[in-house]
């Protein structure tokens, strides 16, 4: 694991843009990273500079992908780690400063009203700078005690005192780490962050110190996301984690904290940025519904690179392939046991069927074991099969169907893999699905169906549409060429580029937004 750090220097050169990352590229492999990877290789003309937000150093490992050489630097930051080098000493704190942490933290407690840009200022300058608002004051000093238990009797009484401590330490430990960050930022022209999340709060800070512009872009809806995981969450009593919301103890009052602390992440981050962007038009509204400025919304959809796959669609097949793939990370928001139920269920049907999981297993290792249990428990280990990352090109035309059992996607980018290697595709009710396999309304869904939406969580309507598309040869192709037609139309990479070079023009040249 490397640490890169770099203290700000007066003669910097100036960088085109600065990329705010949270837990994904370039250490951790998934559709978020593929998308920040392809961005930065695409437009060789600008200079990117990554800051990099993780957990805790444990969780990563080396950089899962080389950088690009217009990748000027990067710094890494671990929002957990900070507090295990503080040595407890009993301090008074400054009563002023903690006023304004104070002002601050009403903010999370009311999550309708996003942070004023005053407040913002004042708290990226106070919070985790040595002789003003330090991380050891926040853990340890007299005056933030009484902030606390000033904010759990007015707002968490009936909450256990102790389960409430922990709660707001790991909650609001993270923003002295990014208000330190945001003293301390490259020379950079524009910042673009890719969640909202801790990532897009940066970027709000990044804003407001350097009066540089901010763009947002957001794949799923990082709020809802969290939602998502918080209400499978399995409360534990550990308390070192903040960022993995499942190591915290507590009931629904817990959960509403922590729910109310990432809407105003959001809130505060969607109006602090220039231009916000979404991949499809159903994401840009409840970007609206979440308090996204109308005005300030657009819809850049993902495109791939299609001759990548050319290949690919020439080795196809005349007869489907028995085999079902779906590549993702294996995580509960793919619901990847979903998919080991729907094989079991089709397996009935097509004896010969087999279904390949194809992603990293790294990013939650208990997952993967309930996972690999459920495929033993079910007597499936010859039909389903986890082959880890692998390259999907390749790997393509073995596949007679491309699977997602996902409950929370945004754009997919491996769906559009598929349809470019002419291979149908079956995938949940969820973000741009039925767009990508359906088309949008007029001319794209004239071109027809490129496969089947099912509903979540649902292996029974998983085994239909399996069912439906491999028992009929030509029907199958004709799916298959459908998809290819459909991302030949919409979804080349090209056009992802040029949208986003314009969108970098524009920031660059003092925001004349079109």
């Amino acid at each position: 694991m490397r640490f890169l750090k770099r203290n700000k220097a007066p003669d910097m050169p100036e960088i085109d843009i600065c990329l705010l990352l949270e837990g994904t590229y370039p250490y951790v492999r998934g559709g978020v990273s593929s998308w920040v990877h392809q961005i930065i290789s695409g437009l060789p003309e600008y200079t990117f500079y990554i800051i990099f937000l993780g957990g805790h150093p444990d969780f990563y490992e080396e950089p899962a992908y080389e950088l690009p050489d217009n990748v000027v630097g990067i710094d890494v930051h671990f929002l957990l780690s900070d507090s295990e080098h503080i040595k407890p000493k009993r301090s008074s704190g400054n009563r002023a400063l903690f006023e304004t942490l104070r002002d601050f933290l009403s903010y999370f407690e009311n999550s309708s009203t996003p942070i004023p840009n005053e407040l913002l200022q004042s708290i990226s300058t106070v919070l985790g700078k040595n002789g003003q608002l330090t991380l050891k004051d926040f853990l340890y000093s007299q005056a933030s005690w009484e902030v606390l238990t000033d904010q759990y009797l007015e707002h968490a009484e009936h909450l256990s005192f102790v389960d409430y401590f922990w709660t707001y330490r790991n909650i609001y430990q993270p923003l002295f780490i990014l208000a330190e960050i945001s003293q301390h930022l490259p020379n950079a022209k524009v910042f673009h962050s890719v969640s909202t999340g801790y990532a897009g709060f940066l970027g709000a800070l990044c804003h407001q110190t350097t009066q540089r512009p901010l763009l947002l872009t957001e794949h799923g809806i990082y709020t809802k996301e969290r939602k998502i995981d918080l209400s499978h969450a399995n409360w534990g009593s550990n308390h070192r984690c903040a960022l993995d919301i499942s190591m915290h103890k507590g009931m629904d009052l817990t959960r509403k904290t922590w729910i109310q602390f990432f809407e105003q992440l959001g809130l505060t981050a969607y109006h602090q940025a220039d231009q916000i962007i979404s991949l499809f038009e159903g994401n840009r509204q409840r970007q609206h519904t979440d308090g996204a400025p109308s005005d300030r919304t657009s819809v850049i959809v993902n495109g791939i690179n299609i001759e990548r796959f050319e290949k690919a669609y020439q080795l196809r097949p005349e007869q489907p392939p028995m085999v079902i793939g779906l590549v993702g990370r294996v995580v509960p928001i793919k619901d990847i046991k979903t998919f080991i139920r729907t094989i079991r269920m089709a397996v009935e049907v097509l004896p010969d069927l087999e279904g390949w999981i194809i992603g990293p297993t790294e990013e939650d290792p208990d997952y993967v074991y309930e996972c690999e249990l459920l495929i033993e428990s079910l007597g499936m280990t010859s039909n389903v099969k986890m082959l880890g990352s692998q390259n999907v090109a390749e790997i393509m035309p073995q596949l007679g169907i491309m699977m997602l059992t996902s409950i929370s996607e945004a754009q997919p980018l491996v769906l559009l893999e598929a349809m470019a290697a002419g291979i149908p595709c079956v995938a949940t009710e969820v973000g741009a699905c039925r767009e990508i396999i359906k088309g949008a309304e007029g001319e794209d869904a004239k071109l027809g169906s490129a496969g089947e939406i099912i509903s979540i969580a649902s292996p029974i309507e998983g085994v239909d549409a399996i069912t439906q598309l491999l028992g009929d040869a030509n029907a199958w192709k004709k799916a298959g060429d459908v998809g290819k037609a459909r991302v030949l139309r919409y979804y080349d990479e090209k056009k992802m580029y040029g949208a986003y070079r314009n969108l970098y023009k524009e920031a660059i040249n003092g925001g004349h937004w079109i």
